[in-house]
């Protein structure tokens, strides 16, 4: 199917948008306004955008139903300061219930149980169940327009993060396997990263990989192999070449040329099958053996 978006409602576009578009990092905002009033609350219309600076964007829309402002926006355009913080599963739910629109004189970190504790540089107070926080000075405030669902880009400059102690590996940084960050999804949805779900994928950087185009065309259109499995393959810097001693020396491969000698399609298919299975295995370079016994 294929939407318009101009021509179907707000919500119908924010339901495909934020579902298609996920999953997102979710920030938790504090702020505060010249009155000393403090607002605490969600937004995951928000990622990292520079390195150097350091710089993060998160983006307070005009609601949907009304076209009117948040009170995050409205204190950061009286003190242009904020403290974010990432949501990791202990607080997920306390998060949400943050997101509540309790009235501006309302101070959301009463409402949704957390901690206040100071800031070092920043008036915003910061939530101290939050493993990671990162002290923002607001750089500039973009508007995208005046319709109900606009976004208003917060352009930050992270000054100062405090990260807890409790996620951090040997070498002092991160550890992905402790953080559990959640991911918000459309509608009710979220997801949370954990040690099952996490795979590593190695970077290219300068190492150019031969490419889909010049694997041979019988790996290239094989009907076994996925696209991953074949830019796993495509990003060897090198087609190897091949070992004329692995038929004899590899068991499963001697097997198949035995039972499959008279017949090359199924030979084909079961190599392929066999590959795949070493690819799984991160056999990278086994898979690429016995595929060019073909």
């Amino acid at each position: 199917m294929i939407f318009d978006l101009k021509e179907i409602t707000i919500a119908q576009r924010q339901n495909y948008l934020q579902s298609a578009i996920a999953p997102r990092p979710i920030a938790l905002v504090s702020t505060v306004n010249q009155a000393g009033q403090i607002n605490l609350s969600p937004f995951s219309f928000f990622n990292l955008f520079s390195a150097q600076p350091p710089i993060l964007v998160f983006s307070p829309s005009l609601r949907v139903r009304d076209n009117s402002t948040k009170h995050t926006l409205e204190n950061i355009l009286e003190v242009p300061q904020a403290v974010v913080h990432i949501v990791d599963y202990d607080m997920v739910n306390q998060t949400s219930l943050s997101s509540c629109e309790y009235p501006k004189e309302i101070n959301e970190f009463l409402k949704s149980g957390f901690t206040q504790e100071p800031a070092s540089l920043v008036r915003p107070p910061m939530v101290k169940e939050s493993k990671i926080k990162m002290e923002c000075q607001v750089l500039e405030v973009k508007p995208l327009g005046e319709k109900a669902g606009a976004g208003n880009l917060v352009i930050s400059e992270i000054l100062l993060m405090h990260i807890d102690d409790s996620i951090l590996n040997e070498q002092g940084l991160i550890d992905q396997r402790k953080l559990q960050q959640v991911g918000r999804l459309g509608g009710n949805w979220y997801c949370q990263v954990d040690a099952s779900n996490l795979f590593e994928v190695e970077k290219p950087n300068t190492k150019l990989g031969v490419g889909f185009d010049a694997l041979p065309s019988s790996i290239r259109q094989s009907r076994i192999l996925t696209g991953n499995d074949l830019a796993l393959l495509a990003n060897f810097q090198q087609i190897p070449d091949p070992d004329t001693n692995l038929s004899f020396d590899n068991i499963r491969l001697k097997n198949i040329f035995q039972y499959f000698s008279l017949h090359p399609d199924e030979m084909e298919k079961e190599i392929h099958l066999y590959a795949k299975e070493l690819i799984s295995e991160g056999k990278l370079t086994e898979a690429w053996q016995a595929l060019l016994r073909i």
